[in-house]
Parts: structure tokens; C-alpha cells; sequence
């Protein structure tokens, strides 16, 4: 990605902020070059499933979870949308994955028996799980909400990928 930047500065700013502000842009622009500086593949750490898997599986599982089957009324939370792509260690792009998420609804809950948050509300328009078939290019699209804190956990989205009936990779974002 190459940065534009439009000058805000005043005209009569010292050329020392001017010239900071072109060098700063010619950096962002070095290090975005494709091949400058060549990134190692990382894998994504595993972290634990969590004890709020959903127990039992809501009828709805696509990646939607802002809206059940042909509801109207959507899921309470600000809208977000988690894309991204899966790859193997080696930088394949993965096709025919399973990407899972499931995350806490605006009260704290998760579509788990166990998992009622504040004042043991759930929100009943949030799907709280979906799932998405990667296709050539890896890809995953989901809309959901954003994660809210609960009890003493950072806000957070539980993520698993699987291929055929093997988990291949659970982590939290």
C-alpha cells in the first residue's frame, strides 16, 4: 500500500516538518514495495477453544451472524466485518476450508448453555456462530458485531479452520 498525503501543514512551517513529513511518505512507500524487505510466513499462534463453543449448533450457521434466517430485526452492536484469507505454512492459498467464528453478543453471552453474560441476557437476533467455505483464492468474508469485553476478558472473536472433519487451527482474534 502507498500512502497519499495531502499537506496540512501552514505555509509558514519550518521546511524541517515538510521535509519530515516527504521522508515519512518515501519510508511508507520503501517498505510497502513488494519484495523490498520480504516478510517470513507466521503462523497464526493456536489458543485454546474456549469453554463457550456452542454446545448445541443455532439452525442458522452462515457468515450473517447480524441477522437470523429471514429476520428483520438485526443483532445489537456496532456492524463489523472480519475478512481475511487462509494460507498454509508455506503461503498456499487454502480453498475448501472451513472458517468458524463465534464470539459473545452485546451482553456478554454466547450461544452456549453455559455462556449467559450480564444480567443472564442473550441477545436473540445475534446468531453468535458462522461458518464460511473458503473458495480458490482462500478467502472468508463474515459480518457480525464487535466483541465486547465481559467479565475479564479483552474483546475478542474465536476462530477455527478446518479441513474436511480435522481442526487444522483454533486462535482468537
Amino acid at each position: 500500500m502507498i500512502l497519499a498525503m495531502k499537506n496540512q501543514f501552514p505555509s509558514n512551517t519550518p521546511d524541517r516538518r515538510s521535509f519530515l513529513a516527504k521522508a515519512a511518505l518515501g519510508s511508507a512507500a520503501l517498505f510497502t514495495c513488494s519484495g523490498a524487505f520480504a516478510e517470513a510466513i507466521t503462523a497464526t499462534p493456536f489458543q485454546t477453544e474456549g469453554p463457550f463453543y456452542p454446545d448445541k449448533l443455532p439452525l442458522d450457521t452462515d457468515n450473517d451472524l447480524l441477522i437470523i434466517n429471514d429476520g428483520i430485526t438485526p443483532a445489537v452492536g456496532d456492524i463489523t466485518h472480519l475478512t481475511g484469507t487462509v494460507r498454509d505454512i508455506k503461503g498456499k492459498l487454502v480453498r475448501n476450508a472451513i472458517v468458524e467464528i463465534w464470539e459473545a453478543d452485546s451482553n456478554g453471552s454466547y450461544i452456549h448453555s453455559g455462556g449467559a453474560g450480564r444480567q443472564g441476557k442473550r441477545d436473540a437476533n445475534f446468531q453468535g456462530y458462522g461458518r464460511f467455505l473458503t473458495g480458490s483464492k482462500g478467502q472468508y468474508y463474515f459480518r457480525t458485531i464487535k466483541p465486547v469485553a465481559y467479565g475479564p476478558r479483552a474483546p475478542h472473536i474465536h476462530v477455527a479452520v478446518k479441513q474436511g472433519d480435522k481442526r487444522m487451527l483454533t486462535t482468537q482474534c
